[in-house]
C-alpha cells in the first residue's frame, strides 16, 4: 500500500488546477479510498456512505450522482498513470491477471456495505443469493504462481 499515496499526487495533477478541479480531484482521491476499503461495495449510493462514515467528508447527493456520471473524468489518463506504475508487468512476454471475488454474508439489514448478491460458488446448502459484502481483488504482473500457493494443481491456459 505504500505506492498508493504516490498515485493519489499523480491522479490529482490529471485535473484542472482549479477551484473546481481541485474539489473533484479531491473527490475523486475519496472515491478510490473508499472502493479500497475491505466492507464498502462499489456502488455510488455505498461510496456516497463511505466516505461521510470513513473520512467525515458530506457531499450532496446531487453533487456526487453528477461528479460520478461525468463524462469529464480522466479515465483515460488515470489508467495509463497507474499501468505506469506497475515496475514490469510482463511475465515471459505475457501479461498475467488474477481477479478474486469473495463474499463476506452478513446477518440484519442495516450492516454497512451489503447487498443481495448472485453466489456463483454457493454449495448445495448455501444461499445462492445471500445478504452479503462483495470484495473483489485484483493482482497484476506477479511472477509466478506455484502448486503449493494455489492449495492444488494449477491450471494452466495458453492466451491466444
Amino acid at each position: 500500500m505504500s505506492i498508493l499515496p504516490a498515485l493519489a499526487v499523480q491522479f490529482q495533477a490529471l485535473f484542472p488546477a482549479t477551484a473546481h478541479g481541485a474539489r473533484r480531484s479531491r473527490w475523486f482521491i475519496l472515491t478510490l479510498q473508499a472502493i479500497l476499503v475491505p466492507i464498502t461495495a462499489s456502488r455510488t449510493s455505498n461510496l456516497l456512505r463511505a466516505i461521510a462514515t470513513l473520512f467525515g467528508v458530506v457531499i450532496a447527493q446531487s453533487r456526487y450522482y453528477t461528479f460520478m456520471a461525468s463524462v469529464k473524468l480522466p479515465w483515460t489518463r488515470v489508467w495509463e498513470t497507474l499501468w505506469r506504475a506497475i515496475p514490469d508487468p510482463l511475465t515471459a512476454g505475457r501479461l498475467l491477471l488474477a481477479l478474486d471475488d469473495s463474499l463476506n454474508p452478513k446477518t440484519g439489514r442495516k450492516v454497512f456495505g451489503c447487498q443481495t448478491t448472485f453466489d456463483h460458488a454457493a454449495k448445495a446448502n448455501q444461499s445462492r443469493y445471500p445478504w452479503a459484502q462483495t470484495i473483489v481483488t485484483v493482482e497484476a504482473g506477479f511472477r509466478e504462481i506455484k502448486q503449493e500457493d494455489c492449495g492444488g494443481p494449477t491450471n494452466r491456459r495458453k492466451i491466444p
